[in-house]
């Protein structure tokens, strides 16, 4: 646990401005552990700037808007590898995990061998920071990925997965089928036998995470901008 931060300390002053009794009721209802809005957030962290010390010792709290600001005003390429691996371990709120994956450890030079050693990660949600590295991966620099075998994976292991692993590998395979045209109609093939995702709520205006659908409106994004 945490130790209590003294009062009057820089943290705990950050922390006091982090929370607000009614956005976190509001927050609550939507299943966010915060009590910030994110617009006041980024804010804050605009104006904190980038302060390496700070953002460890708010991570240190375990408040999960303390670590969505470190995220913000961390530098990404001066955590070790240990130190990213303990820190994902950690961060079992999503949006937690979330945003330390995609605004840090996409930036640290240790992500991609992390990459590596998650994917095969016994812990669901540390398995999905590596799928979530691994579809980046397939989307700028595919170089030396498997992507044969990725959809092999995909296609044994993605029906029974839990949730959020079951999500980051859906988005692998949308991407391969979006960026791959020699892969889209197996990766087609894969979402429509498994069906994962085919009901999930859609907001009017909003692609589905369905893979045909997803990979269809995305190439035809693609074919309207040529």
């Amino acid at each position: 646990m945490a130790e209590k931060t003294p009062i009057g300390s820089p943290v705990a002053e950050v922390l006091a401005e982090l929370d607000d009794p009614k956005t976190r009721a509001v927050n609550e209802r939507h299943g966010d552990e915060h009590g910030v809005n994110l617009g006041k957030l980024r804010a804050l962290a605009k104006r904190l700037k980038t302060q390496q010390e700070l953002a460890c010792r708010l991570w240190e709290t375990g408040d999960t808007a303390a670590r969505l600001l470190t995220t913000l005003i961390c530098r990404p390429k001066a955590f070790s590898h240990d130190e990213l691996d303990a820190m994902v371990r950690d961060a079992r709120t999503p949006k937690v995990h979330d945003w330390l994956v995609n605004y840090v450890v996409k930036k640290n030079p240790h992500a991609e061998e992390l990459r590596r050693a998650w994917l095969a990660d016994p812990d669901p949600v540390v398995a999905s920071a590596g799928w979530a590295l691994t579809t980046e991966r397939v989307a700028k620099k595919p170089e030396d990925l498997d992507l044969v075998g990725l959809l092999d994976v995909v296609e044994a292991e993605m029906k029974d997965a839990p949730d959020r692993l079951q999500w980051a590998m859906n988005h692998c395979l949308a991407q391969i089928g979006i960026e791959h045209t020699e892969h889209r109609a197996r990766a087609i093939d894969i979402g429509e036998r498994l069906q994962v995702l085919k009901d999930y709520p859609t907001s009017p205006g909003c692609t589905s995470p369905f893979a045909p659908v997803w990979i269809a409106e995305m190439v035809s994004r693609q074919s309207d901008r040529t």
